[in-house]
């Protein structure tokens, strides 16, 4: 069995300072609405499709609304040996950190 490794926002930062990728695994509804303007947008139940675009050497931080979603996906990744890391507290965390917001509408939030 995997262990999901947990990052707080900070961490996830410096991780992407790094060269780590931002992957939010939300639904389509929930990314227009508001997310972090690095990320890269793969729904969860989509994540298996495209698990031959992830890169063995690159740190992935998975990130959800709140962390539940996200830890699966990590936890599928680490499983298929990518390196994986979940955003605790997801974008609710990102977002009460005061990091910046993008999304669809005029104005960005999470849902």
């Amino acid at each position: 069995m995997v262990d999901v490794r947990n990052v707080n926002v900070a961490e996830a930062l410096e991780l992407l300072g790094e060269g780590a990728l931002l992957l939010d695994v939300r639904e389509d509804n929930e990314w227009e609405s508001g997310r972090a303007s690095n990320a890269r947008h793969v729904a969860l139940n989509e994540v298996p499709d495209h698990l031959d675009e992830f890169s063995n050497d690159r740190t992935i931080v998975c990130v959800c609304r709140s962390g539940a979603r996200s830890a699966r996906a990590a936890k599928f990744l680490l499983e298929q040996g990518r390196d994986a890391v979940n955003l605790e507290g997801g974008m609710l965390a990102w977002s009460a950190e005061g990091e910046p917001l993008e999304g669809d509408i005029d104005e960005p939030t999470i849902i």
